[in-house]
């Protein structure tokens, strides 16, 4: 039955080869756009998680709320149950205060970081523009947001006074050096993030125990929702949120693009099945003669619905078959290579956050069987409806149709 559908459809070759050129373009295409818009939000998610956020954070009740410095979380138990689950984590301390370079002054928020924890299980380290990461034992550096930089007109070398209100209420004051610049990360990070070893931290704002955040990443191999039950089975005060609950923006966005990716294909979809069915209504009527034949000589309706859906089926078939090879050949040379967007968009932010300006696609199994076996499904059930007149015709009428 398929040979034979197969010679069918090459009774008038221009239209099949026309509709067939339409249907792998439509599938090349489909896995083309699938494999770009599923690379944009893991790298989209990656890019948020992986160097500050992470998927989940740990705080102490209400610290969102204020920030405030004296609302504490004790970190131990906490990292401990994360280490034995595979889950990294960073413990990460805050504060407010001023920063002054040789010329001008700003307002600050002072982190105060353990560099190990950072580099095991976050990308920070790999966000420095200038200069170097912090090192893993204090040494009196500081890394500076790229804006706040380029507001205190400081360079790597440069020496930059730190004033801050301590924990004793005392007033804390402290010279630095500027080891390192970050690359644009976000907006709150670039205009005012002042970077430091933990214990130089704790000694300029009077803080021997505690830490205010414990971030956790694993780089999508546990779902955040799994990362809440683990910390809460570590510590019953603390509060703990996934990342969706810690930007909304940017969990509505993803939602709003795969809803709307969607949306696009189904044009697509569109304009595949009305070719398909365009072609097989031109294939029934030219063969009215034929059809009435098939009935008189004894053919069920059945029979001829069969013939045209496996004419239907073949010239999917085929056409999916070659779409998928091209598509996959340049969606994997766009994973490997990316799409460079840096001379359109230049540093690319959304949601206070910077996103890498390399696009990449992300082939899966999914993102090759789906487009294929929709477009299949769909052109197939287009020719139900020219498989349904040659089915009720008339034998006597269209043995008579010339």
């Amino acid at each position: 039955m398929l040979r034979c559908a197969w010679r069918n459809l090459w009774r008038n070759s221009r239209r099949t080869a026309i509709t067939l050129a339409a249907v792998t373009l439509n599938t090349a295409l489909l896995i083309f756009i699938f494999a770009m818009n599923r690379g944009m939000l893991r790298q989209t998610l990656e890019n948020a998680t992986g160097v500050v956020m992470g998927e989940a954070q740990a705080h102490a009740p209400d610290y969102l709320e204020d920030r405030s410095l004296y609302k504490l979380l004790q970190a131990d138990a906490i990292l401990e149950i994360a280490k034995k689950n595979g889950v990294g984590a960073a413990a990460r301390l805050y504060g407010y205060g001023l920063v002054s370079g040789d010329r001008k002054s700003a307002g600050a928020f002072f982190w105060g970081i353990d560099p190990a924890q950072e580099k095991a299980s976050f990308k920070l380290a790999t966000y420095i523009k200038e200069g170097r990461f912090l090192p893993e034992a204090p040494e009196g550096g500081v890394l500076l947001g790229k804006k706040l930089a380029h507001s205190l007109q400081a360079d790597i070398g440069d020496e930059i006074v730190v004033l801050v209100q301590a924990a004793d209420g005392s007033l804390g004051n402290e010279l630095y050096t500027v080891s390192g610049i970050l690359k644009a990360i976000g907006d709150s990070i670039d205009r005012s993030a002042v970077i430091m070893h933990e214990k130089d931290f704790r000694s300029l704002l009077v803080l021997q125990k505690g830490v205010h955040e414990i971030a956790f990443h694993t780089g999508g191999k546990k779902p955040a929702e799994e990362i809440r039950t683990l910390v809460a089975s570590a510590s019953n005060n603390a509060e703990v949120k996934t990342w969706r609950e810690l930007s909304p923006v940017l969990s509505d966005m993803l939602r709003v693009s795969h809803g709307a990716l969607y949306v696009f294909l189904a044009i697509f979809f569109l304009a595949a099945a009305l070719g398909v069915m365009n072609t097989m209504l031109m294939a029934t009527y030219e063969r009215i003669h034929e059809f009435g034949i098939l009935k008189a000589v004894g053919a069920s309706p059945w029979r001829i619905v069969m013939d045209v859906l496996s004419e239907a089926l073949v010239l999917s078939g085929f056409a999916a078959a070659m779409g998928a090879c091209i598509g996959v050949a340049v969606s994997y040379y766009f994973q490997l290579n990316g799409l460079d967007l840096t001379g359109v968009a230049g540093d690319v932010s959304f949601a206070g956050m910077a996103f890498d300006p390399i696009w990449r696609a992300a082939l899966s199994f999914r993102t090759v069987i789906e487009p294929v076996g929709v477009m299949c499904t769909v052109c197939v059930l287009a020719s139900l409806y020219p498989a349904v007149i040659a089915a009720r015709l008339d034998p006597v009428e269209a043995i008579r149709h010339v």
